[in-house]
Parts: structure tokens; C-alpha cells; sequence
């Protein structure tokens, strides 16, 4: 027999799909990260003709495994962003070239239950391929992205996320690693730069949602 929680987070995971879908997003529900990664190598992969790809910054994308997967593909370029190993000023030229290839993969900071994603950047390339560049975007989001209205979004990514983003960044050395909470600082390395508030996808399904039963990601 389903239990409350089940079927709790059934409902709100299905009433967020109608919202995404109402708003032009192509949407799935995965029950767990495993469960996103077949969807995504099964059901939309194929019907992509993809040749090159990059991601943005995203803890639920890794839990699922689907970079190494990608890594494994001969027929698909992996543009690498984050490599530790490699110069600040060529990740971040990579970064302007991962505007441009064919499907971006990244995470969400949160989704409102009327459809849209909110989403804020230190320095724009996550939410740049969101909006324009690739010609196709997939968003992996845990459940716990999911919030009433863009001002609760909002006030989740500055007094949850960021914070949380900043102790996991260590050698940023922000104020709100210290603290907990947002303090609108002027750190050169602040990570809390520019909104974006994705009302709609265009072209129609362009950005696809893979909603996750679980809690992922910050």
C-alpha cells in the first residue's frame, strides 16, 4: 500500500510535470538517479543526433552517472569545463565554446509549482546555454527544488543553495561560508551574480526536465 510520503511527493512531482509541460518543457519523472540515467540514455538520447556536449555545474547530473557514460561514447565530444588540472582562463574559454554544442546538461536551483526555473550564476555559462546557444538543454532536479513561487526560488538559492555552494567551493573563502546565510557580500569571488527565471522553453521542448523522486542536488 502507498504510504503518505509516497504518495505526497507523487502528486507534487506530477503536478509540477503538468506545470513544466504547460510551459512548453518536454518532462520526465525518474524515481531515482540510476532511473534518470536509463531515461536519458534510452528515451531521449537516441532521438537527439548529438555529436558534441558540455555540462554546467550540477551534483544531481554526477549522481547519476551519465558524464561517464558520455565519456565511454565515441561518437559523442565531451567538452571538459571543470578540470582541475587545467587553467582557470582555458576552462573558461571552454566554457564559451560549450555555448555552442549540441545538448547542455545541468541542474536547477529550484523549479516553481507553476512551471518555471530559477536559476543564479556566478559567471553566467549555466545559465547562458539555458537560454540560448545549444539546441538542446536537460535539466536533472530533485524534488526538493521544488517551491511555490519565483520570491520562494529566490529566497532558497541566497539562504540554502549559495551558502551551501560556497562551503563546497572552500577556496572561495566567502563570507557565507562562515556564516550560514547570505551576506550580500562584494567578494570577488561571489558566487551570486545574475538571475535567471526561465518562463517558458522555446523552441517548444527544447529544455527537457528529468524530475528526480528524491533529494538531490542543493
Amino acid at each position: 500500500m502507498e504510504n503518505y510520503s509516497e504518495k505526497f511527493w507523487r502528486l507534487r512531482l506530477e503536478s509540477c510535470r503538468k506545470a513544466l509541460v504547460k510551459n512548453h518543457f518536454e518532462v520526465f519523472v525518474a524515481q531515482t538517479p540510476e532511473d534518470a540515467r536509463r531515461i536519458f540514455l534510452e528515451e531521449i538520447l537516441p532521438g537527439l543526433h548529438v555529436h558534441s556536449a558540455s555540462w554546467g555545474d550540477s551534483l544531481t547530473l554526477h549522481a547519476t552517472g551519465i558524464l561517464e557514460e558520455i565519456r565511454r561514447n565515441p561518437e559523442i565530444e565531451l567538452l571538459e569545463t571543470f578540470d582541475p588540472a587545467v587553467p582557470r582562463e582555458t576552462l573558461i574559454e571552454r566554457r564559451r565554446q560549450a555555448l555552442l554544442v549540441d545538448l547542455f546538461m545541468t541542474g536547477s536551483n529550484a523549479l516553481t509549482e507553476s512551471g518555471q526555473l530559477v536559476n543564479l550564476d556566478m559567471i553566467g555559462n549555466r545559465i547562458g546555454a539555458i537560454t540560448f546557444g545549444p539546441r538542446h538543454v536537460i535539466v536533472f532536479a530533485g524534488r526538493n527544488k521544488i517551491v511555490g513561487t519565483v520570491e520562494e526560488a529566490m529566497r532558497r538559492i541566497k539562504q540554502f543553495a549559495a551558502p551551501l555552494n560556497s562551503i563546497r567551493h572552500e577556496d572561495f573563502n566567502l563570507p557565507c561560508a562562515s556564516t550560514g546565510r547570505c551576506m550580500d557580500c562584494q567578494s570577488p569571488k561571489r558566487i551570486c551574480n545574475t538571475w535567471c527565471i526561465t518562463e517558458k522553453s522555446y523552441p517548444k521542448k527544447r529544455i527537457k526536465v528529468i524530475l528526480i523522486n528524491g533529494e538531490h542536488g542543493l
